[in-house]
């Protein structure tokens, strides 16, 4: 100890001890938040598969439904491409409040009695295509030339109607 009491000097072994014990814990942290080096991208590249000559799926569709526990409306459009690329849109409306919405793109394809949506953007950022919250499937319960009923992955039952082939949610 120095000659006043009770003030440690630079070189006391209990000044030591906690400059010792820092620099080890700063180690210690700094090995633990050392990032690792970034996954290598996967160089996937998607190609939408064109859909079967005459499929009834091909073109425009519009669902407008409440769902329980949301205010307003959902109305979901779907353009369906026969060279197998689409657009989802879904956009919430409420009174006195501008629309919400969700924009997405990528590949359709029928599959039996599905149908597979797997979106490459979505607000027109790409995504993540290994992950697979980007891939939806619908079951199709019902199909004629202007009528088209999907159950969603969450079980939800989507009743579209066919809009004409340049139909956009207004925004």
């Amino acid at each position: 100890m120095s000659a006043h009491k009770g003030i440690e000097t630079p070189s006391s072994p209990f000044r030591r001890g906690y400059l010792a014990f820092g620099v080890a814990a700063a180690l210690l942290l700094a090995g633990c938040v050392a990032q690792r080096p970034a996954p290598e991208p996967v160089d996937e590249v998607i190609r939408c598969k064109p859909a079967a000559a005459g499929d009834a799926l091909v073109g425009s569709w519009l669902s407008v439904r409440k769902q329980t526990g949301v205010a307003g409306e959902l109305h979901t459009h779907i353009l369906l491409n026969q060279d197998g690329t689409m657009s989802y849109g879904e956009q919430l409306r409420r009174p006195r409040t501008p629309p919400q919405g969700l924009a997405e793109t990528g590949c359709w394809q029928r599959e039996g009695q599905s149908m597979v949506m797997r979106t490459l953007e979505s607000n027109g950022s790409p995504v993540d295509t290994q992950d697979p919250i980007y891939v939806n499937r619908y079951e199709i319960k019902r199909e004629s030339a202007q009528a088209l009923a999907l159950t969603g992955p969450d079980g939800v039952s989507l009743n579209f109607k066919r809009m004409p082939p340049d139909y956009r949610l207004p925004w």
